[in-house]
């Protein structure tokens, strides 16, 4: 399969390295991984994000990561925030690892039969920050204020 016009040569790690260089994304690549570590600023606030090449799956993952665990006595009302958030997107998820309290957001694409682009690395990655960044202040209000979990929500969805 010859590459379209524009895009760089090779597989899903080399199209992503692509895209964050020519979008001007500081990153750091993890060695001996096919992960980059990139610091993202949103109107909300600052966190980590990770892009994944996962070539045998055909697939881009990418992660935005809380910048604080969830503390173990407010594991099940974050739990209640993210299902409730969830139900609604349409592009990626929230997720909660329950042993240590990380809260993230995902979005990915397989691209097996086909070829990942700098279009849909752009797709991926700006859907991705644009959820965390909306957000952010739910998450932030549920673990330092306290909210109930339907109060976080409805302070960023304005229900």
């Amino acid at each position: 399969m010859s590459e379209a016009p524009g895009e760089p040569p090779g597989g899903i790690y080399a199209v992503m390295l692509d895209f964050f260089e020519t979008d001007g994304w500081p990153y750091e690549a993890l060695a001996g991984q096919p992960v980059l570590r990139l610091p993202f600023r949103g109107a909300a606030g600052n966190w980590l994000c990770f892009a994944q090449a996962r070539e045998a799956q055909h697939q881009f993952v990418f992660y935005s990561v809380y910048p604080a665990p969830t503390p173990a006595h407010r594991r099940g009302a974050m739990a209640e925030l993210l299902t409730r958030a969830n139900y609604g997107l349409v592009v990626g998820n929230f997720e909660l690892d329950f042993a240590d309290g990380e809260v993230r957001y995902k979005t990915s694409v397989d691209v097996e039969g086909s070829a990942l682009t700098r279009p849909l690395v752009r797709a991926c990655v700006y859907a991705n920050v644009l959820m965390m960044d909306q957000y952010l202040p739910g998450l932030a209000a549920l673990l330092a204020e306290g909210l109930e979990p339907t109060a976080a929500l409805a302070r960023v969805e304005g229900r």
